[in-house]
């Protein structure tokens, strides 16, 4: 499942725990999927902008396909645009595990992208190593956020650059 970065997506992680541990998923999975149709219903609505938390923040649609069940998924999240190239970030609002998302990526690094009105194909590939820290260091620098999340996560967070098909 996506997830949208911010306030609303730490808040999540921390009801998602708190209902995991009452045997009580599905009710925050559902609460989320009308969280993210809202999102995506709104940023179709108005050409990519979005408001709340996200107003004024990059964000684009992402279409993936699910890895197990090859059903067609749309995730909400924020990008940075940067020397040219096109990232987003499995950042999961800093929780320990990836995105559901960035799994599907693996099987599956064909996708397509909305961001505005435009909607094209692109390849998903993950970036690493020095490329990687720089690239999220930019985001963190921009988003203070995405530094919070990093401080708080057990992992490296995934880049993921969207290359134009």
């Amino acid at each position: 499942m996506g997830m949208v970065e911010g306030e609303s997506a730490r808040q999540y992680w921390f009801v998602r725990h708190w209902f995991t541990r009452s045997c009580r998923w599905e009710v925050v999975m559902s609460g989320v999927k009308d969280w993210n149709t809202k999102i995506i219903d709104e940023f179709r609505a108005n050409e990519g902008r979005v408001g709340g938390p996200f107003e004024g923040a990059p964000l684009l649609l992402l279409h993936t396909t699910g890895a197990k069940t090859r059903q067609k998924r749309v995730n909400p999240m924020m990008y940075l645009d940067l020397d040219g190239h096109r990232y987003v970030f499995a950042s999961k609002a800093g929780a320990d595990t990836n995105p559901d998302w960035f799994f599907n990526l693996a099987a599956n690094p064909s996708v397509q992208v909305e961001a505005g009105a435009e909607t094209y194909r692109a390849t998903a590939v993950p970036i690493t190593g020095d490329e990687r820290d720089r690239v999220y260091a930019e985001q963190a620098t921009r988003y203070k956020g995405f530094a919070e999340y990093q401080e708080k996560a057990d992992r490296v967070i995934p880049v993921v650059e969207l290359r134009r098909s």
